[in-house]
Formats: C-alpha cells, structure tokens, sequence
C-alpha cells in the first residue's frame, strides 16, 4: 500500500505506535501522516519544486478536489476514504497547509507569542484535529486533547532542536520571552546566551502543562481511542523530562533518553 510504503521510509517509530489501532483506522492514519510528510517536504525544501508557495497552495486545490470525490493516485484515494469513513474536516488540513506555508514562505526567526501559538495550532493541533477522529472519537473533549497535547509535543520539538534549527537560520522561541531574559534574536547567538537556559525552562514547564491538560481531557474521551493518543504523551513527555535535566547551557548536547523508561512509560500508557 502506497501510503504504508511512505511511512516505512520515514524510518520513524510512528507505524509501530500506530499498531494498536483496528487496521482501517491505521490506514487512516497512514494516509494522514503520508500527506503532513509530503507537504513537510515541499516547506523544508527536500523536495525540488519551482515555487514552494505554489506547491502548497496547489495542495490545498488537492484537497477540494479530494473532497469533492476527485482522486488521481493513491495517497488521493487514501486520503478521500479516510474523510468519507471517519468525517475529517477539510479546515483542518488546509490548516496544516498554511502552517508549512509559514515556514516555506519566511525564515522563522523569534516570532511573537500569538504567531508561535498559530503555528503550533497549525503543525501539531491541526494534525492532532484529524488524528483523534482517525483514533475513533469526534467529540469537543478530543479536540482538547488535540489542542493541549499538539502544544505539548510541538513546545518539546523546539526545545529539543535548538542548535539544528539555528544552522537553519530559524529561531522558534516567542520573542517576548527572548526579550525578557536578554537572549539575542539572532539563532547562533541565542544558542550561548545566559538567559537561555531559564528562558527554556519556562517554556518546558508550559509544554508540562499542556500535557496535564491533554491528559484531563483524555479522561472525558473514549478510553480506547486515546490509546495513541497516551502512547505519544507518554513517549515525548519521556523526551521534554531528558531535556530538563540535560538543561540548554549546552543545547547542541544530544539527549538521551534511557530505551528503558521510554519502554516502561510506553506500555503503562497502552495498558491503562
């Protein structure tokens, strides 16, 4: 199956998390997640397109025309029997466009608090919007579980690539924080600041949050469907922890998070 094929090259730990789902919601969700990594490509530039604007705004084409039950090829069908099966709202994928959109469009470079919570809204909640309803629950409380546990995983994402998005020349930090703690704008200098450290823990403990409040809604959803859901709070609360303790006087420092407590975390959150 073409979408299955798209995640096996991504050589990410998403088809095995994904394996507790019945197989057509695993397909949904493959489909799902083989659309974010092509429009990811178009916005990091891995694949070669004339105009990347273009490349996107022709995605979002893609997707009326998917809507109005108009296929070309296989990720197409995929994702047209995804929407007819589990009712996906095309709002939400236009939103994940328009987030790849900001980083195809500009170098992200300590933007203000409200454009970094749309972004994350777009990139990580939005997917969340269409994962939670592939899980097999289309209530408000999932759409809270989406909006906390997006925030929660994209906060954990930018504090953990500091130093590989500043050789990007891309600084994800809100600048009001930057400016509170007297950390340069500019990514390279950011990096070594004295501030910096203090400054990511505040985030962190926002990330800490929102994974509190993702968890609370959780229990107002289908206990069964969140079963994912659980399994990535579980494995990037994992990363957020080794991140705090590793601290950012030092961010280019990989962290290492022990197999074993990712594991042990892991099946405590399938289990229960």
């Amino acid at each position: 199956m073409h979408v299955e094929a798209v995640v096996t090259r991504s050589g990410t730990s998403f088809a095995r998390g994904m394996k507790v789902l019945p197989k057509d919601r695993r397909y949904a969700m493959f489909a799902i997640y083989a659309f974010c990594r092509e429009v990811d490509d178009i916005a990091d530039g891995d694949v070669v397109v004339p105009d990347r604007g273009a490349a996107l705004a022709g995605w979002h084409q893609r997707i009326v025309r998917i809507y109005a039950g108009e296929t070309q090829d296989a990720l197409d069908r995929a994702l047209y029997d995804a929407v007819r099966r589990y009712d996906l709202r095309q709002a939400d994928f236009d939103a994940v466009i328009d987030g790849m959109a900001m980083d195809a469009e500009t170098i992200i470079v300590a933007p203000d608090e409200a454009t970094l919570d749309l972004y994350c809204d777009r990139v990580a909640s939005a997917v969340g919007r269409l994962s939670v309803r592939a899980f097999g629950d289309a209530s408000e409380a999932a759409d809270r579980v989406a909006y906390h546990l997006g925030r929660a995983l994209q906060l954990t994402n930018i504090l953990r690539d500091l130093d590989e998005d500043a050789g990007r020349g891309r600084l994800y930090l809100p600048r009001e924080l930057l400016q509170r703690y007297d950390v340069p704008l500019d990514p390279n200098e950011a990096l070594y600041a004295q501030g910096l450290d203090t400054l990511c823990r505040v985030l962190a403990a926002r990330a800490q949050d929102h994974f509190r409040a993702a968890v609370v809604a959780m229990k107002r959803c289908d206990h069964r469907a969140m079963r994912p859901a659980r399994m990535m709070a579980a494995s990037y609360a994992c990363v957020l922890a080794a991140l705090m303790k590793r601290g950012w006087r030092h961010p280019e420092r990989p962290v290492k998070v022990s197999k074993l407590v990712r594991g042990v975390r892991s099946l405590i959150a399938y289990a229960v």
